[in-house]
């Protein structure tokens, strides 16, 4: 394949759409994953997610716009001829095939030879942790143990770049979190250039280097899982990476410090911004304090729902702000369900968004 070290493995988007007669599956798309990173697409169902892994598996075509693999155009290369394995939800196995035959199934069709395709596919299974599974039929594994042979059979193929499409969503959440470490971790060592599909936010903060947040066929927001947390640039971003309180708010005076308006209280924030009239702030459930005496800058709220769940307490919250979840560390001072209490925060936690 064309194309510097340095490109290898890039994947480009340059203007892409796609639509489906007159249905627009992807909006004009402008993208660039760096070669040997981890790089997720998230978002919720029908925001044009997949329809971005295909094309850069080639299983779609572009409508328009031009993709770019390792520096080379591959708009018009079929999927047979793009340096790209993808693992599939359904981890797609033969049921009649061993754990072996499998994984050297893809060598096996580039007509490779016998000795060494076994040899190869004997080493992807030691790469996943499956030495000594080789003899056995995929009805004979977990699903974390066919998850890990679809992940040996792509990468066997030495492939610029790996598609996964949701491949942990047949494992129940235990196993979920031990084996998208293990996939990290494999990616990582191999420095491979990885796509991964999710709409779970937690697991896509789990994995990537970046994650691009999609909806209605567009890019909301990407950037690192510390950029999206951190700096959201919409409620839609502050609500769909992690837990967030949005409440309504004004903003009365902006430049490198903003003041803002939240129940005729007025807060100074030690950040710039342009932004004038309604807003949202962003308050994270962990930056949420609860007390139980009125201090300047909080104000009151009633506690409608406490859980315990070991490491830390869940608080919902009826006030005149809107309904609030928090969580805290469990202490002595506990609250229960029907207290009055008293909100605050600090105000260099706060973030504003419109929406």
């Amino acid at each position: 394949m064309k194309g510097s070290q340095m490109t290898k493995g890039s994947v480009r988007f340059e203007n892409v759409t796609k639509a489906y007669g007159g249905v627009t599956a992807l909006k004009p798309l402008t993208l660039e994953i760096e070669p040997g990173t981890l790089c997720t697409l998230l978002g919720p169902s029908g925001c044009g997610k997949t329809t971005t892994l295909r094309l850069i598996a080639g299983l779609e075509s572009a409508t328009e716009g031009k993709i770019l693999i390792g520096g080379q155009d591959v708009t018009h290369l079929s999927a047979t001829y793009r340096k790209v394995s993808m693992v599939f939800q359904s981890y797609a196995l033969f049921p009649h095939m061993t754990v072996l035959e499998n994984v050297a199934y893809g060598l096996t069709v580039k007509r490779v030879p016998k000795a060494e395709a076994r040899s190869r596919a004997e080493a992807g299974l030691e790469m996943v942790g499956m030495k000594g599974f080789g003899a056995r039929l995929p009805s004979e594994l977990s699903g974390g143990q066919q998850q890990r042979v679809a992940v040996a059979r792509a990468i066997v193929l030495e492939p610029e770049v790996l598609l996964l499409d949701e491949p942990l969503s047949n494992l129940d959440a235990k196993l979920r979190r031990h084996v998208r470490e293990e996939i990290r971790q494999i990616q990582q060592r191999l420095g491979l250039t990885a796509v991964y599909v999710t709409h779970d936010q937690e697991e896509a903060m789990a994995v990537s280097d970046r994650i691009i947040v999609m909806k209605n066929a567009e890019i909301a927001q990407a950037g690192t899982p510390t950029d999206l947390y951190e700096r959201p640039a919409s409620a839609f971003i502050a609500d769909f990476i992690g837990d967030a309180n949005l409440l309504d708010a004004e903003v009365v005076a902006s430049g490198t410090e903003t003041r803002i308006r939240l129940l005729g209280e007025d807060t100074l924030l030690p950040l710039s911004s342009a932004q004038k009239g309604a807003v949202k702030m962003v308050l994270r459930p962990h930056q949420v304090q609860l007390q139980a005496t009125q201090t300047p800058g909080t104000f009151p709220a009633e506690i409608t729902y406490a859980a315990y769940l070991g490491n830390l307490i869940q608080y919902s919250l009826a006030s005149e702000a809107g309904e609030i979840f928090a969580v805290a560390q469990p202490s002595a001072g506990a609250f229960k369900k029907g207290d009055n209490v008293f909100v605050g925060w600090k105000p260099e936690d706060i973030r504003l968004v419109t929406n």
